[in-house]
């Protein structure tokens, strides 16, 4: 099968959608994010890119803290509208109940069924107007009904997956297998 060349694309699939919130001017902030990565287990870490230009960066300098919220399926007309309305112009503080954690400037969104709270350690800025925002994890939230095991269960978080190249929105599909164990008796062609 011949492989046809699409340039320098970043076709990492699926992409999370999750609710950044920072405290801004005084109040709590969500933007709508895609580019977000886990940068590393220990110390557990994990990335943000946004344009320089947006309102949410002032609040994640100005405090050094960040929020993560995982919103589920049934959130997805207020994740998608918050990805189209600044913060400037649109105050964003009474859309969600919000609580604090260890960190006191980290607004989380309750409705959401998984929070994560974060230190910003580092700032990246590439040449392009982009911002990478490196956050160190204080600790991660959620309710009971969204655990299985003492974890996070997927199908239970019902997370929202974004195509960017098709500008769609996703669910999660069934399980197909189990890592570390699906491939355990796979044996190479030699």
């Amino acid at each position: 099968m011949k492989k046809i060349p699409l340039g320098a694309n970043p076709y990492i699939y699926p992409m999370p959608t999750v609710l950044v919130g920072v405290h801004v001017d005084g109040k709590p902030n969500f933007i709508t994010v895609s580019y977000i990565g886990i940068v590393q287990h220990q110390p557990p870490t994990l990335s943000i890119t946004l344009m320089s230009s947006h309102f949410t960066n002032r609040g994640l300098k100005e405090n050094k803290t960040f929020s993560i919220n995982i919103p589920n399926t049934r959130m997805l007309k207020v994740t998608d509208f918050l990805g189209m309305k600044s913060g400037e112009t649109l105050d964003k503080s009474k859309i969600f109940k919000v609580f604090y954690g260890e960190l006191k400037t980290a607004p989380m969104i309750i409705e959401t069924p998984l929070n994560i709270e974060c230190k910003l350690i580092k700032v990246i800025s590439l040449n392009e107007g982009n911002e990478i925002y490196i956050g160190e994890i204080i600790q991660t939230y959620s309710s009971k009904k969204y655990l299985r095991r003492g974890y996070p269960f997927m199908k239970r978080l019902d997370p929202i997956l974004f195509s960017i190249n098709s500008n769609s929105y996703y669910n999660v599909g069934r399980r197909i297998g189990w890592a570390w164990k699906t491939g355990i008796n796979f044996k190479p062609k030699t």
